[in-house]
């Protein structure tokens, strides 16, 4: 899943911090979504996919 998420935020050319700001996602959320230590609930993927312009499956499909 993170790996989708960063292909996007790459595509659009923006840092963690900018989706944190706009997303209320937090950077540390992001940071430990990373690493494996966590797997964002549902309402986080939601928030990412509206921001991103993606369906929540986007994340969700292998």
């Amino acid at each position: 899943m993170y790996e989708r998420y960063a292909s996007l935020r790459d595509k659009y050319n923006i840092t963690d911090y900018k989706v944190s700001k706009d997303t209320g996602v937090s950077t540390a959320t992001l940071s430990s979504w990373k690493s494996g230590a966590y797997t964002p609930k549902i309402d986080k993927l939601k928030t990412l996919a509206d921001y991103f312009g993606v369906p929540i499956e986007y994340f969700l499909e292998d």
